[in-house]
């Protein structure tokens, strides 16, 4: 079984163990639609990775860490869409939470999708109860304050920010947690792994800065320029596009060689490579061949 095909498949089973039951259809049926399609699952494939890099001697406590760490994720993005927030009618490529099923509704998903992530963790954790609270408290350190993605939201509300508390944060959070969280369910140690999962995270920022500058709605499947729309700190319009994508490469340059020595060492640092080629959107590739740009 490939990858993706072991976490759509814990996904899906994880989704149907909270529609069980005597449940409200609604917001049963907002479960699924808030984690279907999956994009690129990018946060969950790098845990997996890491995990089978350093053994992956359980599979089973692999696959749960995998869907707590993308269930909390999808809540992010439903909270993200709301209103309060981005006020976003789309999310990849169809009507955001609230627009297909109503604030309250995106609310409730939101937060059940958080909760859920935590009873996977603790339901798979019996087999293994010392890795288990390892990754709960990873997991919850980089959900909520003072480090996680709920503390990056929050800097948005600040009259200054700490631009490199607010991209940790924000996005380096859950891709901390991604490396830090494959290595726990393997069975080693979680430190090793930080600087990995915040390097990836900052060159997912940057990148996310360059798709959000460059490219439409259409090829986001969400809405575009909203950098610019809510006055956020961004690496195109501090660097530019060129600066932008020489400062992406930089980040994923360190990030290989920041990968702790394991028996997947080779694999690992093969698949940042094969991120890092389709991080740098067309559109920068594009305006790079442009003279002057």
């Amino acid at each position: 079984m490939s990858t993706s095909e072991r976490i759509e498949a814990a996904m899906s089973a994880a989704i149907s163990l909270g529609q069980k039951g005597i449940a409200p259809a609604r917001l049963a049926a907002a479960l699924g639609y808030a984690v279907t399609p999956g994009g690129a699952r990018i946060r969950p494939t790098i845990l997996v990775s890491v995990a089978r890099a350093c053994g992956d001697d359980r599979p089973a406590l692999t696959d749960a860490a995998a869907v707590a760490l993308e269930l909390i994720h999808c809540a992010s993005l439903v909270h993200d869409d709301l209103p309060m927030f981005d006020d976003a009618d789309l999310r990849r490529g169809k009507p955001a939470v609230h627009r297909a099923f109503s604030e309250p509704l995106a609310l409730l998903t939101g937060d059940s999708l958080i909760v859920m992530g935590f009873e996977v963790l603790a339901r798979a954790g019996v087999s293994d109860p010392a890795r288990a609270i390892a990754l709960i408290s990873v997991l919850g350190r980089r959900t909520g304050m003072p480090y996680g993605i709920c503390a990056g939201q929050g800097w948005e509300s600040e009259s200054e920010i700490d631009l490199s508390a607010y991209h940790q944060s924000k996005t380096g959070a859950l891709f901390i947690a991604a490396t830090q969280m494959g290595a726990i369910a393997a069975g080693q140690d979680a430190e090793p792994w930080e600087e990995l999962g915040a390097r990836i995270g900052e060159a997912f920022q940057v990148a996310d800065d360059l798709r959000d500058a460059l490219c439409d709605e259409g090829e986001l499947g969400k809405p575009a320029g909203q950098d610019d729309l809510h006055g956020r700190p961004n690496a195109v319009s501090l660097l530019g596009v060129r600066g932008a994508v020489q400062r992406l490469d930089d980040i994923l340059a360190g990030a290989i060689s920041s990968i702790p020595a394991c028996p997947g060492e080779a694999a690992l640092a093969q698949m940042v490579r094969a991120y890092a080629d389709r991080m740098v959107p067309a559109a920068a590739r594009r305006r790079l061949t442009v003279p002057g740009e």
